[in-house]
C-alpha cells in the first residue's frame, strides 16, 4: 500500500483503476502482505519451526478463498476448519488430511463421519459428543478442546474461554473425559485451548498458555498442545501491534521447560486467523451520495454491512480513506452504506459514527482497511444485493480470484412452485 500523486496505490495499482477494471464494490488482497505475515510469524518462533515441531492451522473461517488457502499452504500455514465443508475445501486445495484439525462446536454425527472418513484429525469440546465418539470410533486418536476458565478478546461475541463460553470443555471436567476416552480406548494425543480473538496484550495468552499447561500434566499420551489464536491486528491508527517477537520467545521458552518436565519433545500448534490475513485485504467502495441532516453529513456508498459486518455487529473500528484523494482538506462526515437498516454504517467509532476523512464528491473511491479476515466470509445477500467480486494484486498485476455475483446467483438454489 503506498500513495502516489494523492491516489492509494494496492499492489502497485491505483485503487481507482482496480475499480474500473472489476467493478464496485470490490475486495483487493495484497498477496506480498499475505506472504510476510505468515513468514513474519513463522519466525517469532523459529526455534521451533525449524525442529519441525510448530504447526501454524489457519483458521480458513477468517478467509476461505482457494486462492488465499493455496498462498498460505505454500507459506508452510495448515488448517484449522470447522465445518465439513471447509476440510473439503481445504483437501480440494491440496492441503493433506493430517495437515487440517477440524473443531467442531455442537457438531453433529455426521461431521465426525465425515473427518474419519477423510482422515482428519479430530479436536473435541464436548463429554456428550466424546461418548458418542467413542461407541463408534473406539481405538481412534482424538484431542480434547478445553475451556481454561478465562477468556479475552476486542468484544463479548468473540470471548470464547470462560464459564460464559459455549466452547470446550470446562477445565473441571477434564477427569470425565479422561474416563470416557479410557472406556472406549481413545487416545488423547492433543488439548487446545482458544480464548478469544483481537488480543493485543501477552499477558491473557499466557496465562491462558499457563493454565493448559498445568492441565496437560495429567494427559500422559500426548503429542501436541494447542494454545489457539487470537493475535489481534491494530485497526485502530492510535494502536500498537502486539509484540509478536517477545511473545514468541516467551511461549517457546515456557513450552520448552515444559517438554523437558514432560520427558520428550512435543509440537506446538497455533492457529492465527486475522493476523494472516486482515491487514492484506481491503474493501473499495464506491461513493453515490450525499445527504445531510441537522446533525449529520452523510456519504453513502454502493456497498454495506451485507459486504463488511464487522462494523455493525461489533461496532467494529475500521480505517476508512479517501482513494481519489487521499491528501485532501478533511471534512466530518458518517460513512454509510446501501442496506435498508438504521445500523448499516462503516464509519462507527465506540459510539461515535463519524470520522473525518478528505472532502468527498460523487464518484470518489473509498477504501475500508484490514478486512482480509471476517470481510468476504462473513457477507450475504441480504435485500437481494450480491458480493463482489475478489482480486489478488502483486506487482502491478490484478488477478480475478473470485467473480461478482450477478441475479442469477441470487436464485441459483431456488425451488419455483407449480
Amino acid at each position: 500500500m503506498e500513495i502516489q500523486n494523492n491516489q492509494l496505490h494496492l499492489g502497485g495499482l491505483s485503487a481507482e483503476a482496480l475499480r474500473t477494471n472489476f467493478g464496485s464494490p470490490l475486495y483487493v488482497y495484497e498477496e506480498d502482505s499475505l506472504r510476510s505475515q505468515c513468514r513474519r510469524l513463522l519466525k517469532c518462533f523459529d526455534e521451533l519451526h525449524q525442529q519441525q515441531r510448530l504447526q501454524l492451522h489457519f483458521a480458513m473461517k477468517a478467509n476461505s478463498n482457494p486462492s488465499i488457502l493455496k498462498i498460505l499452504r505454500q507459506e508452510g500455514a495448515w488448517i484449522d476448519a470447522v465445518s465439513p465443508y471447509e476440510v473439503q475445501l481445504a483437501l480440494d486445495c491440496g492441503y493433506r488430511p493430517e495437515q487440517i484439525l477440524f473443531t467442531g462446536n455442537n457438531t453433529a454425527p455426521e461431521e465426525l463421519d465425515f473427518c474419519v472418513e477423510n482422515g482428519v484429525p479430530l479436536n473435541i469440546g464436548s463429554l456428550l459428543t466424546l461418548e458418542h465418539f467413542g461407541k463408534h470410533y473406539s481405538g481412534q486418536n482424538i484431542s480434547l478442546r478445553v475451556n481454561p476458565g478465562v477468556g479475552a478478546g476486542h468484544h463479548a461475541h468473540c470471548i470464547t474461554g470462560g464459564p460464559r463460553s459455549k466452547f470446550g470443555i470446562y477445565h473441571d471436567q477434564l477427569e470425565q473425559a479422561q474416563e470416557l476416552a479410557q472406556r472406549h480406548s481413545l487416545r488423547i494425543v492433543g488439548i487446545q485451548s482458544h480464548i478469544g480473538t483481537g488480543i493485543f496484550a501477552p499477558e491473557p495468552m499466557l496465562e491462558a498458555m499457563e493454565m493448559i499447561l498445568v492441565l496437560a500434566e495429567h494427559f500422559t499420551e500426548l503429542e501436541f498442545i494447542d494454545f489457539g489464536g487470537g493475535f489481534g491486528i491494530p485497526y485502530r491508527p492510535e494502536q500498537q501491534e502486539m509484540d509478536v517477537n517477545a511473545l514468541g520467545q516467551q511461549m517457546t521458552e515456557r513450552f520448552e521447560k515444559f517438554c523437558k518436565e514432560y520427558g520428550r519433545p512435543l509440537s506446538m500448534k497455533l492457529e492465527p486467523g486475522r493476523y494472516l490475513v486482515g491487514p492484506a485485504g481491503f474493501l473499495l467502495l464506491s461513493v453515490t451520495n450525499r445527504k445531510h441532516t441537522p446533525e449529520y453529513q452523510f456519504v453513502g456508498t454502493d456497498s454495506g454491512f451485507h459486504h463488511l459486518v464487522r462494523p455493525t455487529m461489533y461496532g467494529s473500528y475500521h480505517r476508512i480513506w479517501n482513494a481519489s484523494r487521499m491528501e485532501d482538506e478533511l471534512e466530518t462526515v458518517a460513512v454509510v452504506g446501501n442496506v435498508c437498516e438504521t445500523g448499516d454504517f462503516f464509519s462507527v467509532d465506540q459510539g461515535n459514527i463519524q470520522r473525518d476523512l478528505p472532502k468527498t464528491t460523487v464518484g470518489d473511491c473509498l477504501v475500508i482497511a484490514d478486512a482480509g479476515a471476517y470481510g468476504f466470509s462473513m457477507s450475504s445477500q441480504y435485500n437481494s444485493r450480491p458480493r463482489p467480486a475478489e482480486v489478488l494484486v502483486k506487482d502491478g498485476q490484478a488477478q480475478l480470484i473470485r467473480r461478482a455475483e450477478r441475479y442469477t446467483d441470487l436464485l441459483r438454489t431456488t425451488q419455483e412452485l407449480d
